[in-house]
């Protein structure tokens, strides 16, 4: 039996409707290898998806991960394939003016697909500020910032290396907030690492530690009370448990960030009610859409929690979705880490993003405020032109 689902309300015959729903991978290469705990990434694939309006009016949303299954339960390719099977029979038809009432109507008939959900209410907000004429910001209820702090992720492995990289982002002006990769070695290896970096920057760069849940909870204990010594001045989830972070809170002298436990302001609730966390790591995919990271920065505002706008190491679209709704947060105490772009080799905009002094300015104009190069984004689409070039 086939069911069918009524549309949300009567639209008026003005109303401009989801007319297409159009998906692509795209695969870039990175300046260098990304060493995480959970993966090495040597490139990144951006989802790309853009809603086609009757109006003539073309919205786009990205979907990206770090190192595809490796981090969680959705991929790029996972992506299209939710969105061009089950997201679009949903939508195709409705009134893409009500992005709320559009995404919950979303949300009843497709369960989870959390990054898939952030590309598509992206894409929708895109369009709708195209057609007012207006940046997402203000339709997010108005930004308060401009200009967003930076930091960048040292992830080769090599201490050498990473310290000749920082020392590179300070002379350009890029980045004075490094963040290490760090939990794929031995504990003691590690700090030593994390010691050796925070020595040679010194009081010109903030330090931080992502360990991305790769060590339990005794190690934890030992780490972080290392790291304290060594300068450094936050830990991100180095525990894989929401209450194993809890019982990591005050015991040292440094912030501790929650990241993969958080994953939409239910558990943003359940986390700032067990004051199991001094930060919220907030992600636009990992949330399920920029509506959802706002309702997070509420609760972590209501909470006292401190907010860092942070990364899936998206593409341009991705991050300056992201830079959107993180302008728009009455706090962001801890700055951002939408660098993903600079991780890239290759540039998919017609005009790249504005990085100077430290910050990422938010683009004022409509939707995202971007616009993508189809000629670029045509060679390094999958099974695009860049696959028809022989090696000759």
């Amino acid at each position: 039996m086939n069911t069918v689902f009524a549309p949300l309300a009567p639209a008026t015959a003005l109303a401009p409707v989801v007319e297409r729903i159009e998906t692509l991978l795209v695969d870039l290469p990175t300046i260098r290898p990304h060493k995480l705990s959970v993966a090495t990434m040597v490139g990144q694939t951006l989802m790309l998806v853009k809603v086609h309006c009757s109006d003539g009016i073309t919205g786009i949303g990205e979907g990206t991960t770090i190192g595809g299954l490796a981090y969680g339960g959705e991929s790029p390719e996972g992506m299209k394939l939710a969105i061009d099977s089950y997201f679009a029979p949903v939508m195709i038809g409705e009134d893409a003016t009500r992005v709320q009432a559009l995404m919950a109507r979303l949300g009843r008939m497709v369960k989870e697909n959390r990054f898939a959900k952030s590309a598509v209410e992206t894409a929708l907000l895109d369009a709708h500020g195209k057609r007012l004429g207006l940046p997402v910001s203000e339709l997010l209820g108005g930004r308060r910032r401009d200009r967003l702090p930076v930091a960048w992720t040292l992830a080769s492995g090599d201490t050498t290396r990473d310290i000749a990289e920082a020392e590179h982002m300070l002379d350009l002006r890029r980045h004075r907030i490094f963040k290490l990769k760090i939990g794929a070695r031995g504990l003691k290896e590690d700090i030593a690492h994390v010691a050796a970096i925070k020595r040679a920057l010194g009081e010109r760069g903030a330090v931080r530690v992502d360990v991305n849940m790769a060590w339990n909870e005794t190690e934890a204990a030992f780490g972080m009370a290392a790291l304290a010594d060594a300068g450094c001045e936050l830990v991100e989830q180095p525990v894989a448990s929401a209450a194993a972070l809890a019982r990591l809170m005050r015991r040292f002298p440094l912030a501790l960030m929650a990241d993969e436990v958080l994953t939409g302001p239910e558990s943003a609730f359940e986390i700032a009610k067990a004051a199991g966390a001094d930060v919220f790591a907030v992600k636009i995919e990992q949330n399920g859409g920029l509506y959802n990271a706002q309702r997070v920065a509420a609760i972590a505002d209501a909470a006292g929690i401190g907010l860092y706008g942070g990364t899936m190491l998206e593409g341009a679209v991705g991050t300056i979705a992201s830079a959107q709704v993180f302008s728009t947060f009455a706090d962001l105490q801890w700055g951002t880490e939408l660098f993903g772009p600079l991780l890239l080799t290759q540039e998919i905009l017609r005009q790249p993003l504005d990085y100077s002094d430290f910050e990422l300015t938010v683009p004022d104009g409509p939707g995202l405020g971007i616009d993508l190069d189809e000629e670029r984004v045509a060679f390094f689409a999958r099974n695009g032109l860049r696959k028809t070039i022989s090696a000759g």
